[in-house]
């Protein structure tokens, strides 16, 4: 689910939802890169965030970790935005 079927993106209360994982950790990184990056983040960088959010906890988990990276170079840019806290 990367964005509402008629091509919108998600309001702020459904991405708050989408970002409650089942690791605290990945809900406060998350979170706070909705928080801070998301209102000044560009469409793409919105648009990865989102395909991010489709991921399965433990992949991501070891994506922030460092223990594995995406194959698609654009999703790891933004894995690393979101440690870094930057849109």
């Amino acid at each position: 689910m990367t964005g509402a079927p008629d091509g919108t993106e998600p309001t702020a209360s459904q991405l708050r939802w989408r970002c409650r994982r089942g690791m605290r950790e990945l809900d406060t990184l998350l979170t706070a890169w909705l928080e801070t990056c998301w209102p000044v983040a560009d469409g793409s960088s919105r648009a990865r965030f989102l395909e991010l959010l489709d991921a399965e906890d433990d992949q991501l988990w070891d994506w922030v970790t460092g223990r594995s990276r995406p194959e698609d170079d654009a999703l790891a840019e933004q894995v690393e935005r979101i440690v870094e806290r930057r849109p």
